[in-house]
């Protein structure tokens, strides 16, 4: 074979190496936090396509709009963690890694009016980082023990965080006078963690990991309205179904995944899936959801329409926060 040949033949095995690691359209993004790692995996074919380092503790993820960039909250081990990556998930690596300074345990985290908000647990505050000046922009403190989980409403007028060691949600509301926000406490059951909006907006669920309860917010009343006694050992994650109808939980305590329906407010089904159920993504058409097996290292499929587990994807060690990316 010619030199030429053997160069033209060179440049099409790497092109083809490149087009067989590129990011997948849709991605899922999956956090390996024992290992350290971000896994971008190709929901298709279940395979991953990429393991991108970030900081140590890596808990919870969210995406720019654009679907080009990721930001992974480094919650930290033994140590508490103060950093945030940025991941460029076109090129596959980390781009920066933000100092947090004096913000500790930082965890829940979202993407919204072009920055990146997320809760500093250590500090009873949530604060806000801009990409662009790669800059803390903002601070606000929430008074209130264990700041941990972060939801914006869609309309991003309302932020809910929770408040694990003080048993209760804090209820930001955007105004317009110069403190920007106002804050109305809620109290809860015993550890609220996992929680989410219902798609409608109208209530707030939130998963008490101490008592085994579901405190549910009449969000326009800021108050409770109503609890669940669903019995779960150690809930940790609460999602709404997009169509609104179907509330899924995870319970590390006892293993399991509890389906409820929204509407009666009783429990459909309760699945085994292996040891430490932790993080859940429902994808944005509602056809199925994904829930990381921490302890079994894997993410289980799980079918919403007939609510069977249809597949497991193995994943690094510790798998837990997740994310669903569309690049363009």
């Amino acid at each position: 074979m010619s030199s030429l040949s053997l160069c033209l033949l060179a440049c099409l095995n790497a092109a083809c190496a490149r087009a067989q690691s590129e990011t997948p359209s849709p991605a899922l993004l999956v956090l390996d936090k024992e290992d350290n790692m971000l896994s971008i995996i190709d929901p298709a074919t279940s395979k991953t396509v990429a393991r991108i380092p970030t900081g140590e503790g890596p808990h919870e993820i969210t995406v720019s709009d654009d679907g080009k960039l990721a930001f992974v909250s480094n919650y930290g081990a033994r140590t508490p963690g103060n950093t945030i990556s940025v991941i460029d998930l076109v090129a596959q690596k980390e781009l920066r890694h933000v100092e947090l300074g004096a913000l500790r345990r930082p965890h829940g985290i979202t993407f919204a009016d072009t920055k990146v908000w997320f809760t500093a647990e250590q500090n009873r505050l949530i604060a806000r980082y801009d990409p662009a000046s790669n800059q803390i922009d903002w601070l606000l403190g929430i008074g209130q023990n264990g700041t941990h989980m972060l939801v914006f409403s869609k309309d991003r007028s309302q932020i809910f965080t929770s408040n694990i060691g003080s048993d209760s949600l804090t209820l930001l509301v955007r105004s317009g006078d110069s403190v920007g926000w106002t804050a109305t406490t809620i109290g809860v059951g015993k550890g609220p963690e996992g929680a989410d909006i219902s798609p409608d907006g109208r209530e707030y669920w939130a998963a008490n990991s101490g008592d085994g309860s579901i405190s549910i917010i009449d969000i326009a009343a800021k108050k409770v309205v109503e609890t669940l006694n669903v019995q779960t050992g150690r809930s940790n994650r609460l999602k709404f179904s997009p169509d609104g109808k179907l509330v899924l939980v995870s319970d590390l305590g006892n293993s399991a995944l509890l389906v409820l329906d929204r509407a009666s407010r009783k429990e459909v089904k309760r699945l085994n899936l292996g040891r430490q159920p932790e993080g859940i993504l429902i994808v944005p058409d509602g056809s199925r959801a994904y829930v990381a097996v921490a302890g079994e290292n894997a993410v289980a499929v799980l079918d919403l329409k007939t609510l069977e587990v249809t597949g497991r994807i193995p994943t690094g060690q510790g798998p837990d926060g997740m994310a669903w990316v569309v690049p363009r």
